[in-house]
Protein backbone atom coordinates (compact mmCIF):
# COMPACT_ATOMS: atom_id res chain seq x y z
CA UNK A 1 0.00 0.00 0.00
CA UNK A 2 1.21 3.21 -1.04
CA UNK A 3 1.22 5.82 1.28
CA UNK A 4 -1.92 8.22 1.42
CA UNK A 5 0.58 11.49 1.42
CA UNK A 6 -2.13 13.74 1.00
CA UNK A 7 -4.46 12.95 3.67
CA UNK A 8 -1.23 12.72 6.04
CA UNK A 9 -0.67 16.36 4.85
CA UNK A 10 -3.64 17.68 5.87
CA UNK A 11 -4.00 16.03 9.10
CA UNK A 12 -0.43 17.62 10.43
CA UNK A 13 -2.34 20.61 9.23
CA UNK A 14 -5.09 20.20 10.96
CA UNK A 15 -3.81 18.86 14.25
CA UNK A 16 -0.71 21.44 14.55
CA UNK A 17 -0.90 22.68 18.09
CA UNK A 18 -3.80 21.36 19.54
CA UNK A 19 -3.05 19.48 22.65
CA UNK A 20 -2.74 15.41 22.78
CA UNK A 21 -6.20 15.29 24.14
CA UNK A 22 -7.49 17.02 21.31
CA UNK A 23 -5.57 15.42 18.87
CA UNK A 24 -6.85 12.49 20.25
CA UNK A 25 -10.65 13.15 19.72
CA UNK A 26 -9.17 14.79 16.54
CA UNK A 27 -8.10 11.29 14.90
CA UNK A 28 -10.81 9.17 16.58
CA UNK A 29 -13.35 10.99 14.54
CA UNK A 30 -11.48 10.50 11.36
CA UNK A 31 -11.06 7.23 11.89
CA UNK A 32 -13.59 5.65 13.67
CA UNK A 33 -13.11 1.70 14.60
CA UNK A 34 -10.48 1.40 12.39
CA UNK A 35 -7.89 3.30 14.46
CA UNK A 36 -6.23 1.69 17.16
CA UNK A 37 -3.60 2.58 20.36
CA UNK A 38 -0.71 0.36 20.89
CA UNK A 39 0.75 0.74 24.63
CA UNK A 40 4.08 -0.34 25.98
CA UNK A 41 2.86 0.49 30.14
CA UNK A 42 5.16 3.24 29.45
CA UNK A 43 4.80 6.24 31.08
CA UNK A 44 3.95 8.00 28.14
CA UNK A 45 1.37 5.50 26.60
CA UNK A 46 0.32 5.51 30.44
CA UNK A 47 -1.03 8.97 29.53
CA UNK A 48 -2.39 8.46 26.87
CA UNK A 49 -4.50 5.26 27.68
CA UNK A 50 -5.90 7.98 30.70
CA UNK A 51 -6.82 10.46 28.33
CA UNK A 52 -8.41 7.97 25.86
CA UNK A 53 -10.58 6.68 28.53
CA UNK A 54 -11.74 10.01 29.20
CA UNK A 55 -12.67 10.49 25.50
CA UNK A 56 -13.69 6.85 24.07
CA UNK A 57 -13.33 3.39 26.15
CA UNK A 58 -14.54 1.46 23.28
CA UNK A 59 -11.12 2.46 21.26
CA UNK A 60 -8.95 -0.47 20.64
CA UNK A 61 -6.64 -0.53 22.83
CA UNK A 62 -3.47 -3.72 22.98
CA UNK A 63 -0.75 -4.54 24.65
CA UNK A 64 2.31 -6.71 23.84
CA UNK A 65 3.29 -9.86 25.82
CA UNK A 66 6.63 -10.92 24.99
CA UNK A 67 6.73 -13.62 27.28
CA UNK A 68 9.99 -11.86 29.08
CA UNK A 69 8.13 -8.95 30.80
CA UNK A 70 8.84 -7.87 34.32
CA UNK A 71 6.48 -8.81 36.79
CA UNK A 72 6.10 -5.14 37.50
CA UNK A 73 4.66 -4.49 34.15
CA UNK A 74 1.97 -7.38 34.65
CA UNK A 75 1.43 -5.73 37.98
CA UNK A 76 0.50 -2.22 36.15
CA UNK A 77 -1.22 -4.17 33.67
CA UNK A 78 -3.84 -5.15 36.30
CA UNK A 79 -3.82 -1.20 37.94
CA UNK A 80 -4.77 0.01 34.40
CA UNK A 81 -7.52 -1.89 33.60
CA UNK A 82 -8.94 -1.61 37.01
CA UNK A 83 -8.72 1.50 37.24
CA UNK A 84 -10.46 3.03 34.01
CA UNK A 85 -12.24 -0.38 33.11
CA UNK A 86 -10.78 -0.39 29.47
CA UNK A 87 -10.39 -3.57 27.65
CA UNK A 88 -6.63 -4.01 27.15
CA UNK A 89 -6.19 -6.78 24.14
CA UNK A 90 -3.42 -8.81 25.01
CA UNK A 91 -1.28 -10.50 22.04
CA UNK A 92 1.48 -12.98 22.23
CA UNK A 93 4.13 -14.32 19.89
CA UNK A 94 3.15 -17.81 18.12
CA UNK A 95 4.89 -20.55 20.67
CA UNK A 96 6.07 -22.26 17.50
CA UNK A 97 8.28 -19.47 16.30
CA UNK A 98 9.80 -18.81 20.09
CA UNK A 99 10.08 -22.75 20.81
CA UNK A 100 11.86 -22.71 17.27
CA UNK A 101 14.17 -19.70 18.13
CA UNK A 102 15.25 -20.64 21.12
CA UNK A 103 16.08 -24.40 20.64
CA UNK A 104 18.60 -23.17 17.30
CA UNK A 105 19.52 -19.78 18.86
CA UNK A 106 19.67 -20.24 23.04
CA UNK A 107 17.32 -18.64 25.23
CA UNK A 108 19.46 -15.11 25.37
CA UNK A 109 20.46 -14.86 21.69
CA UNK A 110 19.87 -11.50 21.66
CA UNK A 111 23.34 -10.57 23.40
CA UNK A 112 25.55 -12.46 20.81
CA UNK A 113 24.67 -10.03 18.02
CA UNK A 114 22.28 -7.15 16.57
CA UNK A 115 20.78 -9.97 13.93
CA UNK A 116 20.10 -12.09 16.99
CA UNK A 117 18.43 -9.51 18.58
CA UNK A 118 16.36 -8.08 16.00
CA UNK A 119 15.39 -11.92 15.40
CA UNK A 120 14.00 -12.18 18.97
CA UNK A 121 12.21 -8.77 18.72
CA UNK A 122 10.90 -9.93 15.42
CA UNK A 123 9.45 -12.97 16.69
CA UNK A 124 8.15 -11.50 20.21
CA UNK A 125 7.39 -8.14 18.88
CA UNK A 126 6.81 -7.39 15.07
CA UNK A 127 4.73 -10.30 14.22
CA UNK A 128 2.36 -9.87 17.00
CA UNK A 129 1.80 -6.45 16.47
CA UNK A 130 1.22 -7.05 12.25
CA UNK A 131 -1.90 -9.14 13.72
CA UNK A 132 -2.64 -6.45 16.05
CA UNK A 133 -2.62 -3.98 13.30
CA UNK A 134 -4.74 -6.26 11.01
CA UNK A 135 -7.67 -4.46 9.41
CA UNK A 136 -7.03 -0.67 11.12
CA UNK A 137 -6.35 2.33 8.54
CA UNK A 138 -4.24 4.42 11.86
CA UNK A 139 -2.37 3.37 14.89
CA UNK A 140 -1.49 6.05 17.92
CA UNK A 141 1.55 5.73 19.79
CA UNK A 142 3.25 7.52 22.81
CA UNK A 143 6.42 8.38 20.98
CA UNK A 144 8.05 11.54 21.59
CA UNK A 145 10.61 13.06 19.34
CA UNK A 146 13.60 13.65 21.96
CA UNK A 147 13.14 10.11 23.33
CA UNK A 148 16.18 9.24 21.16
CA UNK A 149 18.21 9.99 18.51
CA UNK A 150 16.32 7.14 16.10
CA UNK A 151 13.02 9.45 16.80
CA UNK A 152 14.08 13.20 16.20
CA UNK A 153 12.55 13.49 12.88
CA UNK A 154 9.37 12.03 14.04
CA UNK A 155 6.04 13.79 13.10
CA UNK A 156 2.43 14.26 14.50
CA UNK A 157 1.08 12.18 11.62
CA UNK A 158 3.29 9.92 9.43
CA UNK A 159 3.33 7.18 6.95
CA UNK A 160 4.84 3.76 8.51
CA UNK A 161 6.21 2.18 5.50
CA UNK A 162 7.17 -1.07 7.72
CA UNK A 163 3.52 -1.72 8.45
CA UNK A 164 1.70 -0.28 5.83
CA UNK A 165 -0.42 2.42 8.18
CA UNK A 166 -0.92 5.71 9.15
CA UNK A 167 0.98 6.99 12.44
CA UNK A 168 -0.47 8.73 15.22
CA UNK A 169 2.48 10.53 17.53
CA UNK A 170 0.46 12.87 20.01
CA UNK A 171 2.74 12.95 22.36
CA UNK A 172 5.81 14.16 19.82
CA UNK A 173 6.33 17.81 21.04
CA UNK A 174 6.23 16.73 24.80
CA UNK A 175 9.03 16.63 27.30
CA UNK A 176 9.85 14.13 30.06
CA UNK A 177 8.90 17.14 32.21
CA UNK A 178 5.07 17.08 30.44
CA UNK A 179 4.71 13.39 30.45
CA UNK A 180 5.18 12.89 34.66
CA UNK A 181 3.54 16.60 35.44
CA UNK A 182 0.35 15.36 33.58
CA UNK A 183 0.98 11.49 35.26
CA UNK A 184 1.18 13.43 39.13
CA UNK A 185 -1.75 15.96 38.30
CA UNK A 186 -4.50 13.25 37.07
CA UNK A 187 -2.59 10.22 39.88
CA UNK A 188 -2.51 7.96 36.50
CA UNK A 189 -0.80 4.26 37.75
CA UNK A 190 2.51 4.31 36.54
CA UNK A 191 5.25 1.33 36.18
CA UNK A 192 7.59 1.29 39.85
CA UNK A 193 10.28 0.66 38.06
CA UNK A 194 10.72 4.44 36.61
CA UNK A 195 11.03 4.98 40.53
CA UNK A 196 14.11 2.64 40.32
CA UNK A 197 16.29 4.50 37.59
CA UNK A 198 14.42 2.77 35.15
CA UNK A 199 12.55 5.61 32.35
CA UNK A 200 12.80 3.28 29.50
CA UNK A 201 11.19 -0.49 30.35
CA UNK A 202 10.59 -3.37 27.79
CA UNK A 203 11.69 -6.96 28.11
CA UNK A 204 13.39 -7.75 31.35
CA UNK A 205 16.74 -8.96 30.02
CA UNK A 206 17.10 -5.92 27.64
CA UNK A 207 16.60 -3.17 30.28
CA UNK A 208 18.44 -2.12 33.20
CA UNK A 209 18.26 1.00 34.98
CA UNK A 210 20.65 3.92 34.14
CA UNK A 211 23.13 6.14 35.58
CA UNK A 212 22.93 10.31 36.07
CA UNK A 213 23.82 11.79 33.15
CA UNK A 214 22.96 8.67 30.94
CA UNK A 215 20.08 9.10 27.77
CA UNK A 216 17.01 7.77 28.80
CA UNK A 217 17.22 5.01 26.35
CA UNK A 218 20.57 4.31 27.57
CA UNK A 219 18.99 1.21 29.57
CA UNK A 220 17.69 -0.09 26.48
CA UNK A 221 20.16 -2.85 24.51
CA UNK A 222 23.29 -1.17 26.41
CA UNK A 223 25.41 -3.54 24.57
CA UNK A 224 24.41 -1.64 21.28
CA UNK A 225 25.58 1.59 19.53
CA UNK A 226 22.77 4.29 19.90
CA UNK A 227 21.73 4.58 16.34
CA UNK A 228 20.76 0.61 16.27
CA UNK A 229 18.35 1.33 19.53
CA UNK A 230 14.98 0.33 17.71
CA UNK A 231 13.52 -2.82 18.04
CA UNK A 232 11.23 -2.14 14.33
CA UNK A 233 8.04 -1.30 16.23
CA UNK A 234 8.90 2.06 15.35
CA UNK A 235 11.19 2.88 11.97
CA UNK A 236 10.56 6.81 10.80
Amino acid sequence: MSAPSEKIHELNDRLRGLSPELVLAEVLKVFGNKIGFSSSLGAEDQVITAMLAGIDKSVKIFTLDTGRMFPETYELLHRTVSRYGLDIQIFFPAAGQVEDMVRSKGINLFYESIENRKLCCNIRKIEPLRRALSGLDAWITGLRSDQSVTRHEMKMVEWDETHGIIKINPLIDWKKEDVWNFIREMNIPYNSLHDKGFPSIGCQPCTRAIEDGEDIRAGRWWWENPDSKECGLHIS
